[in-house]
């Protein structure tokens, strides 16, 4: 009866163990769960921590050192340029060259028929010719008047009008001679030839054309310029003008050339400011034997100007603009935003030169976020991080 019993009870104990381990596993794996989320919940909360704090990319002050540039457009006029107008009237007989060609000083580009000017040379010629005549003959009175009067044959008073007679005569003589040398001097001018060595840069003339002597009556026949050399003219800022000297250096660079630069030197300023545009006038001198560049055309000047050496420069977007001022965000050894009030010393476009405000070791922020403060804390991303970001993001956009 006994044993019976006991062997009833052992079903029971196995199933009242195995009840008590799979209430203790489901304990355990409660326990887990939570424990497992609480976890979770804190690396959340961390990771929002870490999220809520701005991420920004950070600078250092540079220096431009001695030069820094001016970027401004300018136009190349000819070192020497001529317009050829008329000296005579009359009927243009020929031309000689053409535009674009090349002339050396006093080459002949074109004659004109004077027939009126040669009719008056011929008068002036018989005016002068009769006033010698009429000259020679008072000489030859005024000789015999003379000797007359050593025999007192004549009176001093007629020998006198006898002289002055041949001084007027001979005065006459010398205003003939100075009109026919008048009118051969003009004549020379129905020559036309060039001032200088150059180029024929316009012709505006023909074979049997009026021509008017003169310069406000119309084109000029020629004009003659020389471009071996070029004058480049820029209107400078008034802000820029006292860093800009005589004998500066400037790269030059022109459409119809890309990728070619030009050295040029500033020659003269017009030491004026212009109230109209509030800019000077610079005239810089640029080498051209080669001919590559044309009087007239349009060209990209950067100026290399003088630097402050102890001025730091920053990016412009690292400026903030606000009612406390112009001022930088920089990041303290502590992760966290100092914002420094600094005042500008030129301003260079995407380059920023600061007079005072900062020091060589700051981390200035390059585009702060908008509402930044002092004291907030940030998390500083280094130049490859960022690189690195932009190009997976360019990678995911294509």
């Amino acid at each position: 009866m006994q044993s019976d019993r006991i062997a009833s009870r052992r079903p029971y104990r196995a199933l009242r163990i195995v009840a008590v381990v799979a209430a203790i596993a489901a304990a355990a794996i409660v326990a887990s769960g939570i424990a497992t989320r609480a976890h979770s919940n804190e690396k959340l909360k961390q990771w929002a921590a870490e999220q809520a704090i701005p991420s920004v990319s950070v600078v250092t002050p540079g220096k431009e050192g001695n030069l820094a540039t001016l970027d401004l457009p300018g136009r190349f006029e000819a070192y020497a340029h001529a317009p050829i107008y008329a000296r005579v009237s009359g009927y243009l007989k020929s031309w000689k060259v053409d535009m674009g060609t090349q002339v050396k000083t006093g080459q002949l580009l074109g004659e004109i028929e004077t027939p009126d000017l040669d009719q008056q040379l011929l008068q002036a010629r018989a005016d002068l010719a009769s006033a010698q005549a009429n000259a020679e003959l008072s000489a030859t009175t005024a000789k015999r008047w003379q000797a007359m009067l050593k025999t007192d044959s004549v009176s001093r008073q007629e020998v006198d009008d006898k002289t002055g007679d041949l001084a007027a005569k001979e005065a006459m003589v010398k205003a003939a001679q100075a009109s026919v040398d008048r009118l051969v001097a003009t004549k020379g001018f129905a020559r036309i030839v060039a001032p200088f060595d150059g180029i024929v840069t316009s012709r505006s003339t023909d074979t049997g054309a009026l021509i008017n002597a003169g310069s406000g009556t119309g084109p000029a026949l020629f004009e003659v310029s020389d471009t071996r050399k070029l004058r480049l003219y820029v209107n400078v800022p008034q802000i820029y003008v006292a860093s800009v000297h005589l004998g500066n250096k400037a790269d030059i660079r022109v459409p119809e050339h890309p990728g070619k630069t030009y050295s040029a030197t500033v020659e003269s300023m017009s030491r004026a400011v212009d109230a109209a545009s509030g800019t000077t006038l610079v005239q810089l001198l640029i080498d051209n034997a080669a001919g590559e560049l044309l009087p007239g055309g349009f060209a990209n000047v950067s100026l290399h100007l003088p630097g402050n050496a102890t001025a730091f420069s920053i990016p412009a977007s690292a400026l903030i603009f606000d009612k406390s001022g112009m001022r930088v965000a920089t990041v303290g050894a502590d992760g966290k935003v100092l914002l420094k009030p600094v005042t500008i010393a030129r301003d260079l476009g995407k380059t920023i030169e600061l007079g005072s405000g900062i020091e060589a070791g700051d981390r200035i922020i390059e585009s702060p976020p908008d509402g930044i403060v002092d004291g907030t804390p940030v998390h500083v991303v280094e130049a490859g991080a960022n690189q690195a970001k932009a190009s997976t993001a360019t990678r995911k956009n294509n």
